[in-house]
């Protein structure tokens, strides 16, 4: 895959580059890993929190590596890998990977860190990793090569197939090939050229081997145990005929929850291995008892199958009887709710005919009120009318005042005279 190269003033400088790592590079893989290898320059630049790599793809399924610069709430360099689509994934989705990261020790690759892990991702679980992979006082100690002319190198290799084997620690010691090295820097760069080179005699165990790493060391033990001559002894072949016995008197499914099979498969060796002169078994028989091995947990498989699906149709019908109550509840309260529907329908009808009249009287009191404003804003006409001729009645009344004095005393000398003649009468 081409080198991406990423730069600006302000922004860290990236360098990426994804390889497919054959069976035949990888000591200890059954098949293809994926190594991406992302060199950041200007490493102190970075002022987020987070900071992602680019997308790579692996077995059609899209990663990403997650740092943590100033450490995930810890003095460390924090590292994981991120599932990149997690976000537009179905409900439910999980995806496995197996990954060991490493920060390259630019200077001497033998000082190199890596750490292996393995994971079943899922929504809530969708990035992995260590929170704690490299202290700080390591990564900006300027003696080692963690961090050079502030470019820190990381390499992650990844594989989703489950049967995978683990790349070593000493195949990422042994192999360099990011060929982007840091510019200016002879001295750095005939290091890291002749680390390529460089074979580490010491077996290096890993720093924190997970199941993976010792379910595989087991079984390629077993087979090299069950491939090797053993001479078993009477009384080891009777310990083992009593233990298969044990295991037999137990029901196919007792056995399966048992958990014994594992503890069965010395007992089958010694039995198809035993060899003496009066009980050697015949090549059918040893060949009959190691079948046994594999059926005993086929049948105990079988037998829990069914017991499954015997509870499987437990489980439905109590769940059949919970639905039927909940129908027949709810057939019962459909019918209660009817008659409650009709009470109420009856009294809106009650409260219906109570808003009409409401209504019809309220519009009584409208037009009442409109006659009312109707006949006061006459009133007011007529008032305003009186008002500019009140000056006018005022003067006529003061004048009529004065009249009606002036005929009051006439009127008075008059029935005076009339008086003083009816006396000379």
């Amino acid at each position: 895959m081409a080198v991406k190269s990423k730069s600006g003033s302000n922004l860290p400088k990236v360098i990426w580059k994804v390889e497919i790592l054959n069976a035949d590079a990888v000591d200890d893989s059954n098949g293809e890993i994926t190594k991406v290898t992302w060199r950041i320059q200007n490493f102190s630049r970075i002022k987020d929190q987070r900071f992602y790599s680019e997308n790579f793809i692996v077995d059609g399924n899209k990663w990403r590596i997650l740092i943590f610069p100033k450490g995930k709430n810890v003095d460390h360099l924090s590292i994981y890998l991120d599932v990149a689509d997690s976000a537009t994934l179905p409900s439910g989705w999980s995806r496995y990977a197996l990954i060991r990261f490493a920060v390259i020790d630019q200077i001497d690759r033998r000082n190199s860190i890596s750490k292996v892990t393995e994971h079943e991702f899922k929504a809530k679980e969708a990035d992995w990793g260590f929170p704690s992979f490299l202290p700080h006082s390591k990564l900006h100690d300027p003696e080692r090569g963690y961090l050079v002319n502030d470019a820190c190198l990381v390499e992650a290799y990844v594989s989703t197939d489950e049967t995978q084997g683990l790349i070593s620690h000493e195949f990422i010691l042994d192999n360099d090939s990011d060929e982007h090295k840091t510019k200016g820097d002879d001295g750095v760069k005939a290091a890291i050229d002749n680390q390529t080179t460089m074979k580490i005699e010491a077996a290096i165990e890993p720093e924190d081997p997970t199941n993976k790493d010792m379910d595989t060391f087991f079984s390629s033990l077993e087979s090299e145990l069950l491939s090797s001559k053993i001479i078993v002894s009477r009384e080891e072949a009777e310990e083992a005929v009593t233990k298969l016995e044990d295991a037999m008197n137990m029901t196919p499914v007792d056995f399966y929850n048992s958990s014994k099979f594992s503890t069965l498969k010395q007992p089958f060796k010694i039995l198809a291995s035993f060899n003496c002169s009066s009980t050697t078994l015949t090549i059918e028989q040893q060949n009959k008892l190691l079948a046994m091995e594999e059926s005993m947990k086929e049948l105990a498989d079988r037998a829990a199958k069914a017991v499954e699906d015997k509870n499987h149709l437990s489980e439905k019908q109590s769940m059949k009887l919970t639905i039927t109550n909940s129908l027949d509840s709810n057939v019962v309260r459909y019918k209660e709710m009817e008659s409650e529907v009709n009470r109420v329908e009856q009294k809106l009808a009650a409260l219906h005919e109570q808003v009409e009249e409401a209504q019809k009287e309220m519009e009584n009191m409208l037009a009442e009120r409109k006659g009312i404003f109707r006949s006061s804003k006459r009133m007011k006409v007529e008032l305003e009318a009186l008002e500019k001729k009140w000056a006018e009645y005022e003067t006529k009344a003061e004048v009529a005042e004065k009249e009606e004095k002036t005929v009051k005393a006439e009127w008075e000398g008059m029935k005076d005279f009339i008086s003083s003649i009816k006396g000379k009468i």
